[in-house]
C-alpha cells in the first residue's frame, strides 16, 4: 500500500472517530452530564488530523460554538496542518 493511500485511510477513520465522539459529547450533555468527553479529548482528536471533521459537527450540531478554544482552536490547527501538508508533499515531490 502505498503512503498516500494509508494517509487518506488514516484520516477517514480519525475524522470518523472525531465526529462519534463529538456527537456523543453532545448527546452525553443533554442526557448524561457524569459522562462527558473531556475538552483536551476533543482537541487531541482534532490534533491528531480530524479537525476539518470536528469542526463541521461541532458547527452542525450546534456543539461547543459558543467556546472560543474550539472555534478559535480548532480553524488554527486545521491551518497548522494545511502547512504541515503543503511543506510534506512539496518535500517528497
Amino acid at each position: 500500500m502505498n503512503p498516500i493511500t494509508i494517509a487518506i485511510i488514516y484520516l477517514a477513520a480519525i475524522s470518523l472517530i472525531s465526529v462519534i465522539v463529538c456527537i456523543y459529547d453532545k448527546f452525553s450533555a443533554k442526557h448524561n452530564p457524569r459522562h462527558r468527553t473531556r475538552e483536551r479529548t476533543l482537541l487531541l482528536l482534532s490534533a491528531l488530523g480530524g479537525s476539518v471533521a470536528m469542526y463541521a459537527t461541532m458547527q452542525i450540531i450546534r456543539h461547543k460554538t459558543k467556546h472560543v478554544k474550539f472555534m478559535v482552536g480548532i480553524p488554527v490547527i486545521i491551518i497548522v496542518q494545511a502547512v504541515a501538508a503543503y511543506f510534506i508533499i512539496t518535500a517528497l515531490s
